[in-house]
């Protein structure tokens, strides 16, 4: 079978190959000419060199990653594969290499930061998978709650959940062939993700003598790692919320050879070395690594312990076995290799196997680790091997999963609010069968439920005026649904920001937290309140504060103002790029990026409720695989397949997202042969939405 890539109407590559080898080559070819802005910014991330072209905004992460070792551990955890992983991994590496040249040109980015080229090394994935998710677990947070228990008291630790609202999340669900019209499972959901542009995943076939598999690759790593369909088994993953992280406060000593950190057995020497991160236009940053036993320093004496730099482990090894997967027994023995990050694993295969499991590496260890920071010189805060056998759970109706405290509860500390995972077992139970085209009918449901957190205040409340009385009785006849035409959705946006800030001026102790500049966005008191607003409103742990008397306040704040506009008017997508890149090209004809949704509803689209209504997080993909008949599944991102800006499928799906629907996985194919012996294809244009 020779090389070629077709691609579909919007765009996305199917590519075939002779063997797996050539396969992997292919990928890596193809995403360095669609996303080569994308993945060799990510590569520069993971090697704490983004400063020296994007300037003194990327210095804190740069010296983070320097001061983290995640080059350092990339380059260990390849070593440690098995030759045969080694191997595919490598030609990935090879086909990004020969083409990534060409697709720098095809790239502004490239020339408007004058950034040039360097060959990628074979670990350059593993790299890139630790930048993307090293916070991916939150270990920040325990720098925070540490920070509160300092000026509030231990009592206060759980003070701030955000078991309320939670930054991160997705949604996955798991339909067993009894319960849909073709009587085989439907596998589907959407990760929650900062809408980035690029987009974080690119939809992609792959297909050799040996496997058929489509799904959502992330540029810059072979394979499928979290959502694929082969065939004849589909699975899809969700953030497990999983505490697998470590922060220890180090006590560090000068001596004549080096540094010293105390640990339980004493004194013990350090790795030291000295590091320079160049910053364009500004002075390079000399930067001093020292890692103690329990793992590099990263702030402030603090060290940080994580799986993959303790076990020269990331679990590369999965990937090539989740393409060959045939039935849910091969992508469970698959997943026993899983480390980094912590997943929630849903499956189903056409013999009517079903699963529903976590994965990845979760350490045993003094219940106070997994809160705040603690003595490294203490032994009791030693890891005392892993978390095993890691939970899983039998399939006997509709499995959900949405970051909430269930499957996983045993591995972490907090967990995503069941908002989600509630609404969407209520839809699930509402018809007796449901089919793959009916998907959309869950991902775009709006109505939220945390609503009521507020709501229930306004009913107490006396001494109104006219206006807020009015506004009162507009809220409590409102359906709770978060549509981007409905003004009364804005109306309560505007009533929770209000209360919002008024809760944060009750917490002026806990400003100006001091830590490394790369975690100040997690010591923000006011996005602790706006995440942690349902606690708050209901903790017996603040007796001055009277809630309803700052409801009140607030709602006759807003009630004062002129009506509020639809909430899509406000509440309006905004990728993140590099550079902060626009959405669309100056010849192109912008339109409307409203959407629907917020952080609670299962159309999931988040902004930071005290602060702003732009939506910054929301679906980084939807997917609806159905094990009856593969072609018949669907899948949207919110911009498109290229990365390059003016590209006709740079966001050509756009209104697709926004609107909830779905494009088919396998749409009408074209292909044309390309000059240097791969393939590439034409651009057929945008589709009308």
């Amino acid at each position: 079978m020779n090389a070629r890539v077709f691609r579909d109407t919007y765009g996305v590559p199917h590519l075939q190959a002779g063997d797996p080898l050539a396969l992997v080559y292919l990928q890596g070819i193809n995403v360095a000419r669609d996303r080569a802005w994308q993945i060799e910014f990510e590569r520069r991330r993971y090697l704490g060199t983004s400063a020296a072209f994007l300037g003194p905004e990327a210095a804190a992460w740069d010296v983070f990653a320097r001061q983290a070792r995640l080059a350092d551990t990339a380059r260990r955890c390849f070593e440690a594969l098995d030759d045969e992983t080694r191997e595919w991994i490598t030609a990935y590496v090879d086909g990004v290499n020969h083409a990534l040249p060409g697709g720098a040109r095809r790239a502004p980015e490239f020339a408007e930061t004058g950034l040039t080229l360097q060959e990628w090394e074979p670990w350059t994935p593993l790299g890139i998978w630790l930048a993307v998710h090293v916070l991916f677990a939150g270990f920040p947070s325990k720098l925070w709650r540490t920070h509160v228990a300092r000026h509030l008291g231990d009592e206060a630790l759980e003070l701030f959940s955000s078991e309320g609202p939670h930054t991160s999340g997705s949604n996955g669900w798991l339909i067993p062939g009894s319960l849909t019209t073709s009587g085989q499972a439907i596998v589907a959901g959407d990760p929650h993700r900062y809408i980035e542009s690029p987009g974080v995943y690119q939809q992609i076939q792959l297909t050799c003598p040996e496997y058929d598999v489509l799904g959502l690759a992330v540029p810059g790593i072979p394979g499928l790692a979290h959502f694929g369909h082969t065939g004849m088994v589909a699975w899809a993953i969700t953030n497990a919320m999983a505490d697998y992280q470590d922060l220890y406060a180090e006590q560090l000593r000068r001596t004549g050879s080096g540094v010293e950190a105390l640990g339980p057995e004493g004194w013990t020497a350090c790795a030291v070395h000295t590091e320079v991160v160049e910053v364009s236009g500004a002075d390079p940053i000399e930067v001093d690594v020292i890692e103690t036993d329990r793992g590099p320093i990263i702030s402030d004496g603090i060290s940080l312990r994580y799986p993959p730099r303790v076990t020269s482990r990331l679990g590369f090894e999965v990937l090539p076995k989740l393409l060959r997967a045939t039935t849910v027994d091969d992508v469970d023995a698959a997943f026993e290799q899983w480390v980094e990050p912590v997943n929630v694993v849903l499956a189903a295969d056409t013999a009517g196997g079903l699963l529903h499991r976590t994965a990845g590496m979760v350490p045993r260890r003094h219940e106070s680790n997994r809160l705040r920071v603690v003595p490294a010189w203490e032994a009791e805060h030693q890891w005392d091997g892993w978390h095993d056998p890691m939970p899983r759970a039998t399939v006997d109706g509709p499995a959900v999963m949405a970051n909430a405290r269930e499957l996983a509860a045993p591995l972490g500390v907090e967990f995503a609010t069941p908002h989600r995972s509630r609404r969407i077992r209520e839809l699930l139970a509402s018809r007796p069968t449901w089919s793959v085209g009916e998907m959309p009918d869950i991902h775009t449901d709006t109505f939220l439920g945390s609503a009521g957190s507020i709501l229930d205040l306004l009913p107490g409340l006396e001494n109104l005026s006219e206006q807020a009385v009015a506004l009162r009785t507009e809220l409590l006849g409102w359906d709770r649904r978060m549509d981007a035409a409905s003004t009364t959705a804005s109306s309560y946006a505007a009533l929770r920001k209000a209360l919002v800030s008024r809760l944060t001026d009750h917490f002026t102790m806990l400003e100006d937290a001091h830590c490394a500049e790369v975690f100040t966005p997690w010591m923000d008191t006011l996005t602790h309140v706006s995440f942690a607003l349902e606690n708050l409103i209901a903790t017996d742990l603040l007796p001055d504060v009277n809630v309803g008397w700052l409801a009140r306040e607030a709602l006759e704040e807003v009630a004062a103002r002129k009506a509020r506009p639809p909430w899509g008017e406000t509440h309006q997508l905004s990728p993140l790029h590099a550079l902060r890149g626009p959405v669309f090209a100056p010849d192109e004809e912008p339109f409307d990026l409203g959407v629907s949704g917020d952080h609670h509803c299962v159309m999931s689209t988040s902004s930071l409720p005290g602060l702003t209504d732009v939506c910054i997080r929301g679906s980084a993909a939807r997917y609806a695989f159905d094990l009856a008949d593969r072609s018949a599944s669907g899948w949207v991102v919110p911009l498109g397949a290229s990365g390059v800006l003016g590209d006709p499928h740079h966001h050509d799906q756009l209104p697709l997202w926004q609107r909830g629907e779905l494009a088919p996985v396998e749409g009408s194919l074209t292909r044309e042969d390309d000059e240097d012996g791969a393939v590439r294809l034409p651009h057929p244009g945008t589709v009308p939405g």
